[in-house]
């Protein structure tokens, strides 16, 4: 497998579709107004109850900043939410190259943007697992699997790719924006990415955690 090699990149990208998805939706209003406020422009892609708080925050100019990613992809949700961000055209917006002509064809072919951003924060396995009573299934139901997706390929491609995983890191993210005009410098999205990939991985350590020590017995009608 030839792999690919990236010689030239942009110091400044700037921000015009941001893919959101977060089930912790602290001062989620703050950095929607934020990036209009910066780039009236802008396009929101989203799901579930993330697009729905940022339809409300949006308000009026919902229609105009706001996709919904079943539209934009062309696919329904799997039933209870499984699927949803899992699809060719989301990750090629995701990993696509900014110098590289076979990926400029094939978001061309397919009808896909390039995503700037991504904003996604995981179901709450840790805090889920630590509460009284909790079962495997339980624990088995706050697995994310879309969204450390999501974040490990925005963090892979920090070339021009904002990874965000934390609110607490809204108000630099925006003041960044406000100084650069719109756009976020490359080591402003190395340092993002490499917060996303510690937290990929302390997620991942967490549910590694919980299943060793569980034998599964007790739970489920096994036929």
């Amino acid at each position: 497998m030839q792999l690919n090699r990236v010689e030239k990149i942009d110091n400044m990208v700037r921000i015009n579709n941001v893919l959101a998805s977060t089930a912790d939706k602290e001062n989620l209003d703050f950095l929607v107004k934020s990036l209009i406020e910066v780039n009236p422009d802008i396009k929101f892609y989203s799901t579930g109850g993330t697009y729905s708080k940022i339809a409300e925050i949006l308000g009026k100019t919902k229609d105009k900043n706001l996709v919904k990613v079943s539209d934009y992809t062309g696919q329904p949700e799997m039933q209870g939410g499984l699927v949803k961000t899992l699809d060719f055209k989301i990750y090629l917006g995701l990993l696509s190259e900014t110098y590289n002509e076979a990926h400029k064809t094939d978001l061309e072919r397919n009808g896909a943007v390039e995503f700037d951003m991504v904003v996604v924060n995981l179901y709450p396995f840790k805090e889920t697992v630590s509460r009284a009573g909790i079962t495997l299934e339980d624990a088995r139901s706050n697995i994310d699997i879309g969204g450390p997706c999501m974040l490990r390929a925005s963090a892979k491609n920090f070339l021009r790719v904002a990874s965000v995983c934390n609110p607490s890191d809204y108000q630099s993210i925006v003041d960044e924006l406000k100084r650069n005009n719109g756009s976020l410098p490359y080591t402003f999205r190395l340092e993002l990415a490499k917060k996303s990939f510690k937290h990929t991985a302390d997620y991942d350590t967490a549910i590694s955690g919980y299943l060793l020590n569980n034998d599964g017995s007790g739970v489920y009608n096994v036929r």
